[in-house]
């Protein structure tokens, strides 16, 4: 029996390797530049150790437009601190002005569907370019600026994608949250940045029920003081509009004259703020730069993703994960926008795999969960549905273990590339992911990204090869925060002189001056990176680091098992105390011969240390609305914190989740 360690799943063909972006890139390299590498490992080395050679060449490689001259790549205030790190000195361009230069009749700009509209829609360059025009336009008629922040609470559909390009076009800041966030999670996110106009749905479906955000929205309004006006987008057709705002259907008319202009500002603008979690407090302003992203976007979707001018680009998201913002810089590498807006499972689990067929995707992309349960519910799409456009399969938002990398290649597609892809709304992008160059191996992300300096470190702070380490980056990356939010230990609002208390906090407090990401990683023989899970969540039995994901990989493989979640308890008098809790198939009771066989199953596979010191069964296990487990906010309840107390529940899909583990604290 061969080793799946050994054995690639998928190997890129010749002619794949030599028609694709990287390889393309390697040659302009080697013509334009003189530089000549090997292989990626090469590639990989000169351009997280010659940064300003580096990034100078993505630039130029993907002929960004500028109004006017950088005069310096980078540059670094102080060898010891990556923040305050500035890039492209003096440049000044658009995001929105990138992605209309694929403006094209041959193709569509958007494709969608939803719950309500099963069968896809398009719209043409030409109507959304009117669009955008027209909301730009609008904007700036409330007197919207440079540097104003514009918001959104709205589903994954074109108005947010036309609202999202107008607020960029005219070089306002964007912010926005998905309809399933509550009130007070939207408030705590808005009310930190002063926004001036909110562009918000009256409501949505999901598992096929209408959700009525009426209420919410003007309940939200009355605590946001800043704002001038409220678009309203009529997405369930309610009757009760508040007064004094203004429809979508009338802002997409206004008048434009002038057409669509852009309006250029300087590399590190804010492009938009995104936010943390707030499972563990107050959700931090993520704010990124309109440079950093364009560059980072063209990097990875161009060059690790291998995406076309033509291609039909897809990633299941809602408007509030930063894989939104991400799939929208497939625009700017030339692909069409295929969104769905509603429920992956409704009214079956094929529905996006349908979707998939109706629209030709070439490049598929979901949460690592909603493979799981495609895996779970015993779906095979090869047997219903015919992919032959099908190229690449994303993974992101947790660790996808190996039983999900065998379900991709056994019941999706045998010739897919699949794409493990991990980063974050650090950066809104990734550290490691795909490589056309490099075959796929069972649990095992290809590559660590160009120009992101990522190492494993041991806990003396000494990089690791082939054994668990702390995920760290080494050098500054364009698409770093340029700050979040309000950052100032004393309390004032935003005024640009933020002291990056927050900032340094997150990310440099172990490491100064280097960043600490939070996962447990593995660099492997091949240089590819298994992630094992969050660090902050990581179990340690005398002084062994457990990754939670091997655990779940190994109990979620038994029949029984639907869904499962560790963590570790320190004790008083230095005993540590490792629950594990199990969601069970309907039917299925936790019976002293399934506990037996679990425990076997986690020592045979992994070690003694593996063991839970006791298993239960619960209804669910809690996750963010984007997918993850709450390991560190469960562990806080099993230590005595009231379940209220615990986390946000507005971040979560399904808060009363928590409530349960409160009976098995103490």
């Amino acid at each position: 029996m061969s080793d799946p360690a050994l054995t690639p799943l998928y190997t890129p063909t010749r002619s794949s390797i030599e028609q694709s972006l990287m390889k393309r890139y390697m040659n302009w390299l080697f013509i334009k530049k003189g530089l000549y590498f090997r292989d990626y490992d090469d590639l990989w080395d000169w351009s997280v150790t010659d940064l300003e050679d580096f990034w100078e060449s993505i630039w130029q490689f993907f002929d960004v437009q500028s109004h006017t001259p950088y005069y310096q790549v980078v540059f670094k205030p102080s060898q010891q601190d990556m923040i305050g790190t500035t890039w492209f000195l003096g440049a000044t361009l658009n995001y929105t002005e990138h992605i209309f230069r694929h403006k094209t009749p041959q193709r569509p700009a958007i494709l969608f569907a939803s719950e309500q509209q099963p069968t896809a829609r398009s719209m043409s360059w030409d109507v959304l370019e009117q669009q955008v025009a027209s909301v730009a336009a609008f904007l700036r008629q409330q007197r919207v600026g440079v540097g104003d922040r514009v918001v959104a609470v709205l589903p994954n559909g074109p108005e947010a994608v036309i609202a999202f390009l107008a607020t960029n076009a005219i070089g306002a800041v964007w912010s926005s949250c998905s309809p399933d966030f509550g009130t007070a999670s939207v408030v705590d996110r808005f009310q930190q940045i002063e926004p001036k106009v909110l562009f918000a749905v009256d409501g949505y479906t999901y598992n096929g029920k209408r959700i009525d955000k009426v209420d919410s929205i003007s309940s939200l309004c009355t605590q946001l003081p800043t704002l001038q006006q409220v678009v309203w987008v009529n997405y369930i057709d309610s009757t009760s509009l508040p007064a004094k705002s203004v429809s979508w259907q009338e802002v997409i008319y206004t008048p434009a004259p002038e057409g669509l202009t852009f309006e250029p500002v300087p590399f590190g603008h804010p492009i938009w703020i995104l936010y943390s979690s707030g499972t563990t407090g107050k959700p931090k302003a993520i704010t990124h730069s309109v440079g950093g992203c364009l560059l980072e976007h063209m990097k990875v979707l161009a060059l690790h993703q291998d995406v076309h001018q033509g291609d039909r680009y897809f990633w299941y998201s809602t408007t509030g994960w930063m894989m939104w913002n991400f799939a929208i810089g497939s625009m700017l590498v030339g692909a069409t926008l295929v969104l769905y807006e509603g429920a992956a499972g409704y009214p079956d689990m094929n529905a996006l795999w349908k979707l998939a067929q109706e629209t030709h995707i070439v490049h598929f992309g979901s949460g690592a969960a909603y493979y799981l349960a495609c895996l779970r519910a015993g779906l095979k799409p090869m047997d219903t549905v015919s992919l032959p456009h099908l190229r690449t399969i994303g993974s992101t938002g947790s660790p996808l273990p190996p039983e999900g990398f065998r379900w991709i290649y056994e019941s999706v597609k045998q010739t897919v590339w699949l794409i493990s892809f991990s980063g974050g709304t650090d950066i809104c992008s990734g550290f490691v992911g795909g490589n056309p160059l490099l075959p796929v191996y069972e649990g095992e992300i290809q590559c660590r990204l160009l120009g992101s300096h990522v190492e494993a470190y041991d806990e003396k702070g000494k990089p690791v090869r082939e054994q668990l380490g702390e995920m760290v980056i080494l050098e500054p990356m364009p698409s770093m925060p340029i700050y979040f939010w309000n950052d100032r230990s004393d309390g004032t609002r935003n005024t640009g002189t933020q002291n990056n208390d927050r900032y340094r906090k997150s990310y440099f407090d172990d490491y100064p001056g280097i960043w600490r990401h939070g996962d447990y990683i593995q660099i492997t023989q091949r240089n590819g990176v298994i992630i094992y899970g969050r660090s902050d969540a990581t179990l340690n039995r005398a002084g062994v680091r457990i990754g939670t994901s091997e655990i779940y990989s190994a109990v979620e493989s038994l029949p029984e098992i639907n869904d499962s979640l560790v963590v570790g308890l320190e004790r008083p008098g230095g005993q540590y105390f490792m629950p594990l809790f199990v969601v069970l198939k309907p039917g299925v009771s936790l019976t002293d011969e399934l506990t037996t066989r679990i425990k076997r199953t986690l020592q045979s596979q992994f070690s003694p240390r593996h063991v839970p010191d006791a298993i239960y069964a619960v209804d669910e296990i809690p996750y963010t609305i984007s997918g993850k487990k709450l390991e560190t906010p469960v562990k806080k309840i099993l230590s005595g914190m009231d379940a209220s107390l615990a986390t946000s529940r507005d971040t979560l899909r399904n808060p009363a989740s928590l409530d349960q583990f409160s009976h098995f604290s103490g």
